[in-house]
């Protein structure tokens, strides 16, 4: 396990799911965790809550990643009571299932706006910060599909290969800085947006799947502490792939 002790870690998205996971296990590492979450502050101080639980301490901090001048607040929020950030963990996520053809132009605009644009903003918001310092660790939250693409999800996957192709290419400019930053590319996933798929559906994808299982949402959380911490100070511009071996 990661000695995150007296490090400051944003999770975007962090009220349930995988964000909530990344924000716990965070936390089991020692690191100061801020929760963000955009509507469901119920279920934001129940991550916190959580994240007690582990030992540790943080706050919630509302705010929708994909407007700029809301992702400036999170971050001046959590320097003005946390004093510092050092891991950014940019997984605010949304995803629409359906055919192309079907969808409406505000639709793919949503995903897009926070899928991606989501990380642009919390990103530039922060590196200022970490450039002064010399020091942090950004980690993306993709997707599989985000690297083969998947029929019924066309945006969704083309905005997780926008944030990929971001990732590789910010990581090269701050490299010179001593900032690391990854991507974390997870597959299915047993949470809450996939609760929708029937159970003659979840067996078929299980079949497809060659670890026989969906994934837990520690799975990620465990890798995103791995990318945060010393162990991976080697490590940056990669797309790291945890699905069971699935693609």
């Amino acid at each position: 396990m990661e000695n995150l002790s007296g490090k400051v870690a944003v999770v975007t998205g962090a009220s349930r799911g995988i964000g909530r996971s990344i924000a716990v296990n965070l936390a089991r590492c020692g690191a100061l965790v801020v929760i963000n979450y955009i509507k469901n502050e119920k279920e934001a101080c129940k991550t916190l809550d959580m994240v007690k639980q582990e030992g540790a301490n943080g706050i919630i901090v509302q705010g929708d990643v994909s407007l700029y001048n809301s992702a400036e607040k999170i971050m001046k929020n959590t320097l003005s009571n946390m004093g510092k950030i050092d891991i950014l963990v940019n997984n605010a996520g949304i995803s629409k299932v359906g055919l192309f053809i079907d969808m409406r132009e505000n639709e793919w605009q949503q995903i897009i706006d926070i899928n991606f644009k989501g990380v642009l903003n919390c990103t530039h918001c922060v590196l200022e910060h970490m450039i002064s310092r010399k020091s942090g660790s950004i980690v993306n939250i993709s997707s599989m599909w985000g690297k083969v693409g998947a029929s019924c999800e066309s945006i969704y996957s083309a905005s997780k290969g926008a944030v990929n192709l971001f990732t590789k290419s910010i990581a090269k400019e701050m490299g010179p800085s001593n900032i690391r930053i990854n991507a974390v590319a997870p597959g299915v996933i047993d949470t809450e947006m996939n609760s929708w798929l029937q159970e003659e559906e979840r067996k078929n994808l299980i079949e497809e799947i060659p670890i026989g299982r969906f994934g837990k949402s520690d799975d990620i959380g465990k890798i995103v502490c791995f990318l945060a911490g010393e162990s991976s100070q080697y490590i940056t511009g990669q797309i790291i792939t945890v699905d069971g071996g699935m693609i």
